[in-house]
């Protein structure tokens, strides 16, 4: 996992995704955005309404993350990205031409535990069990015959630094424990 300068921490809403690549992008140097700021106005309004994104919605968005992506790659700045990157289609989109120095940081968490930490934010637009389900229905988690590097964390038993450090591990091409 060594050497890959592009990471998507990636998962359903409310796994950790904007505070573990917060974290993460500040031990790392490495520039920080969460994918939710460039969505178009209106994919925020569906979402605010409960309407979940179609593809269609969601493209125009992920291409806009791989060219930030590709960006920084050729400057050879690292980046961190929060992003859900639900679907396969999703994750080699956001690698198409650098995938080479990608990585997804996977953060899986059961719907129960994801639903009690989501009731704790404040003032989110994406916010409900309804959108939550959503979430884990369009969700396919990533698998060994995909075509990426990625690491699984489960974040269900541990806290936001426990989990900040395993991710760690992984981009610094450590052995780590699941």
């Amino acid at each position: 996992m060594k050497d890959k300068n592009i990471i998507f921490v990636m998962g359903v809403s409310g796994c950790g995704k904007s505070s573990v690549g917060e974290l993460i992008s500040k031990y790392k140097s490495y520039i920080y955005e969460d994918a939710d700021n460039f969505h178009p106005i209106e994919n925020v309004e569906k979402m605010r309404n409960g309407i979940p994104l179609t593809d269609g919605d969601r493209k125009p968005w992920l291409h806009a993350l791989n060219q930030m992506a590709t960006i920084c790659n050729k400057e050879n700045k690292g980046l961190i990205v929060a992003c859900s990157c639900l679907k396969p289609e999703y994750r080699m989109l956001l690698q198409e031409g650098i995938q080479e120095h990608v990585l997804f940081i996977y953060l899986k968490g059961s719907f129960e535990v994801i639903s009690e930490r989501m009731k704790k934010r404040a003032a989110h637009y994406f916010s409900g069990d309804e959108m939550l389900r959503s979430q884990f229905q369009t969700l396919i988690e990533p698998h060994p015959a995909e075509s990426i590097d990625y690491v699984e964390i489960d974040i269900d038993s541990r806290n936001l630094q426990e989990v900040a450090d395993l991710a760690l591990q992984a981009i610094n091409g450590v052995n780590y424990a699941q």
